[in-house]
């Protein structure tokens, strides 16, 4: 059980496949437009009910709930030693040394 006034992540279909632009790329237009929110529930529910949030900014929106206190997972990649080498000539051409 997901409890009122919990942080959430919910996901709607905002328009099928078949409702699609005819301008779009095809490959854009055989998938349906999705959108994925995050807010506070406002009622208790359970992963994948039908649920509402209100997001941080006061809107209110509908949805499948699937994530409790989503976060981020993305990073900028693994470390590249090139990296320091440019860091130290780049300090040195600006400010003349290291720091």
């Amino acid at each position: 059980m997901v409890k009122k006034g919990e942080w959430v992540r919910i996901h709607n279909v905002v328009l099928d496949a078949s409702g699609r632009a005819d301008r779009l790329p095809e490959d854009t237009k055989q998938v349906p437009l999705e959108m994925w929110t995050k807010g506070m529930l406002l009622e208790d529910a359970e992963i994948g009910d039908e649920v509402r949030v209100e997001t941080a900014v006061g809107r209110i929106a509908t949805g499948k709930l699937i994530e409790v206190h989503p976060y981020y997972t993305h990073s900028y990649g693994k470390f590249v030693p090139e990296l320091i080498t440019i860091d130290r000539q780049l300090r040195k051409i600006m400010y003349g040394g290291e720091k």
